[in-house]
């Protein structure tokens, strides 16, 4: 009986100071995977992205679709110093050239076909940044990243933006990520920098993302290197299609 009292006080005492249950996750794998889970089950969200790394200013917005065959997205960035849509479909990446670039670009088509290692004009110019941006705005990109090379620093249960929110501080190995680096970083660049960086992730009740944060100053060492992206709106319905076949280039 009078274990059974005590075990009454604690719960009651917990009930009156209202102290929050802990964070759900304390190992970093477990917290990828469940967020990844969540992502995938969470279907579509809408996105903004705020990108300061170097010389790079740039923000976006979006929306994307989630599911077990990947990401889709589409959006609008200003990571080239112009307004600029791109859409990713199917692991294909478009991206809208600017009007007066399309004769020279896009045999005069408004769409090209980008990538990372594409032999085109466009794509040798800015086709490495764009996927990696792209690939930035994929929770499941920096979800992979943590479950390969992170480890929980600090949580707690908190709020972002008046909405409950689990908050976790991350610390990624730089070395361990080999070259799937974040945007703005170059693919080299981890044979030239050492170190970590930290990440910040908020998930809701439902382990979905909300915020992710990336900090890359320390690495970069020359002032502010930040990477942030927000989700919401989770679950609506998203236009997601590739251009018309008749307006690539």
């Amino acid at each position: 009986m009078r274990k059974a009292a005590v075990v009454l006080l604690l719960v009651l005492v917990t009930a009156c100071t209202g102290s929050p249950a802990p964070p759900a996750f304390t190992d970093a794998r477990a917290l990828a995977d469940a967020a990844t889970a969540a992502t995938t089950s969470g279907g579509s969200a809408k996105f903004g992205t705020d990108v300061a790394v170097g010389q790079v200013r740039s923000k976006g917005q979006g929306q994307a679709r989630f599911g077990a065959g990947g990401t889709s997205q589409v959006m609008t960035t200003d990571f080239i110093g112009e307004p600029m849509e791109l859409r990713l479909v199917a692991g294909k990446l478009y991206a809208k050239v600017p009007e007066g670039s399309r004769d020279e670009v896009g045999a005069g088509k408004p769409w090209v076909v980008v990538a990372a290692d594409g032999s085109d004009p466009f794509s040798q110019v800015v086709g490495g940044s764009l996927a990696q941006l792209a690939a930035q705005n994929d929770p499941a990109h920096t979800l992979g990243e943590i479950r390969t090379a992170g480890s929980i620093v600090s949580s707690e249960r908190g709020q972002l933006d008046g909405v409950a929110a689990e908050h976790y501080r991350v610390e990624l190995d730089l070395a361990r990520l080999g070259a799937d680096l974040p945007a703005g970083l170059p693919a080299d660049a981890a044979g030239q920098l050492g170190g970590k960086f930290p990440v910040e992730l908020w998930l809701d009740d439902a382990h979905r993302p909300v915020q992710i944060v990336l900090d890359l100053s320390p690495i970069l060492q020359g002032g502010e290197a930040r990477i942030t992206t927000r989700y919401r709106e989770w679950g609506v319905p998203v236009d997601v299609r590739p251009p018309p076949p008749g307006e690539v280039g």
